[in-house]
């Protein structure tokens, strides 16, 4: 008996050196980086969850294209402004894939415009583009919708009274029914047991993700799958988030609006009606399902988390905070509605909204990439099939491209008159084929938010409350530490 155990022993041995072997092959293939280890790969010196100082640094030793292995896995990153630039736009097709690990691919089944790949990606991408332009967003009726939205936030935080309170639910409640009047064509009331529950899924599901847990999940799937967990408690979350959208799929239908489409869904079915004759159409009712899912998660934590490190910017430096409210009072006085147009007369406040989303990124990294082809950058090759990471921490933060990176400093986009600049360096929503979908939507959000509730409230820290904790709290997303603040009326 003693003697099988041995056997096996070695056996097993054998199978890890060969596989090592196979590993150190490889990394021959790869970019430099930290020196993998068997099974652990580079994690001895990354950890799991990959840290932006931490990227930094190993730039500086490795240079701006390195490779970081994750166990077995090869992930290549891009660091510093040039070079992500050029990966992302020179190399735009190159590196248009999506990697798709194990949970994720459980979760979401490759599906929608985020996960998707190959043709399946190319066509929802470009329904979504220009159903978005069909929406309005960019135009007035969107704009209208997000005005709507502002004033209802206004009234949440007066009722307050000036008393201490936590800001993000009602920021993330804000965003969230924008995005199901863009989706659904129409908002839930706050109150509404079944709006409450879809809020809440989408919540955990961003906590979830980039957490401990999640990365062991990707790592060991077949083990975690089997035991309970946090991962079972996300894949609920994620099948709550598709059963709620397939209702509403359901209710669209019946009304057979589809002539007259008024939003994501009623254009979506219309699409499937027109090409049901199409052998290469992607357009079915789980892409639909999935793609308002994309929807919901890229754009209710983003912009709400933006929205959080905009008020606590705003505590933190009352000085810059009665600029922004001068500003608005000087150019728009306290009878003009605030329009999206408004941006190009208010120049400072502008230029604070683009610090925020600089100085304050609230992605640990770029939404990873994956090569669909072997890509040359720089005399080093990435080979096809390799996850990429953009770094766009280390782009918001290049020394040399921001005159102070690691302060927050309006300056950076106002020239020497005052006037608001355009800096090209500034991608916290990304570029190329795979750059941000709901970046105008989002734009506009923050503004109108921003301004309606900076002119509305004077904010301030409760008593008793000296300084706000100004490093982000780790997760999904970078956002700010619970905070309380107090809106008091002007």
């Amino acid at each position: 008996m003693l003697g099988i155990w041995a056997f096996l022993m070695l056996l097993m041995a054998g199978l890890l050196v060969q596989h090592y072997v196979k590993q150190l092959r490889l990394y021959r293939c790869y970019p430099p980086g930290p020196f993998p280890l068997p099974i652990i790969g580079g994690i001895w010196r990354t950890g799991i969850r990959l840290a932006p100082d931490l990227l930094i640094k190993l730039a500086k030793q490795y240079g701006n294209i390195y490779t970081v292995w994750i166990g077995r896995a090869p992930i290549v990153v891009l660091s510093g402004y040039q070079t992500v630039k050029e990966g992302l736009i020179n190399h735009s097709e190159g590196l248009s894939g999506r990697p798709v690990t194990p949970l994720l691919k459980e979760t979401f089944k490759k599906k929608g415009i985020v996960l998707a790949n190959g043709h399946t990606w190319k066509q929802q991408r470009r329904f979504g583009v220009a159903t978005m332009r069909a929406l309005g967003l960019g135009k007035k009726g969107m704009e209208h919708q997000i005005e709507e939205e502002a004033l209802q936030l206004v009234e949440i935080f007066a009722k307050t009274k000036g008393q201490p309170f936590d800001p993000l639910l009602a920021l993330t409640n804000a965003v969230s029914s924008l995005i199901c009047v863009l989706a659904f064509g129409y908002r839930f009331s706050l109150e509404d047991e079944e709006f409450q529950k879809l809020v809440a899924a989408v919540d955990y599901l961003l906590k979830f993700g980039g957490s401990f847990v999640h990365g062991i999940s990707e790592i060991f799937p077949w083990l975690m799958k089997k035991l309970p967990g946090p991962q079972q408690k996300a894949l609920c979350s994620a099948e709550l988030v598709l059963a709620f959208t397939r209702r509403e799929i359901e209710k669209h239908k019946e009304r057979h609006s589809l002539h007259e489409p008024q939003d994501f869904i009623d254009f979506y079915l219309l699409q499937i009606e027109k090409s049901k004759d199409d052998p290469t159409s992607t357009y079915d009712e789980d892409n639909l399902a999935e793609c308002i899912c994309d929807l919901f998660i890229a754009g209710t934590e983003t912009t709400a988390t933006s929205l959080q490190w905009a008020l606590v910017v705003m505590l933190a430096y009352p000085d810059i905070q009665g600029k922004v409210y001068k500003e608005i009072e000087d150019v728009l006085g306290s009878s003009h509605s605030i329009c999206y147009e408004d941006r190009k007369r208010l120049p400072f406040t502008h230029a604070v909204i683009h610090e925020v989303l600089r100085a304050k990124f609230m992605l640990p990294v770029g939404i990873p990439r994956r090569s669909v082809k072997d890509v040359n950058m720089h005399g080093v090759t990435i080979p096809k099939r390799t996850i990429v990471i953009p770094d766009l921490c280390s782009v918001l933060l290049d020394p040399k491209q921001w005159e102070t990176p690691g302060e927050f400093n309006p300056k950076h986009f106002l020239d020497k008159e005052g006037n608001f600049i355009s800096r090209e360096e500034f991608l916290p929503f990304g570029a190329g084929k795979r750059m941000c979908l709901g970046e105008q939507m989002a734009k506009m959000e923050l503004f109108l938010f921003f301004t309606n509730l900076v002119r509305t409230f004077r904010f301030q820290l409760p008593e008793g409350v000296q300084e706000l904790n100004q490093e982000p709290a780790m997760g999904l997303t970078f956002h700010p530490h619970p905070f309380k603040l107090c809106a008091i009326p002007r």
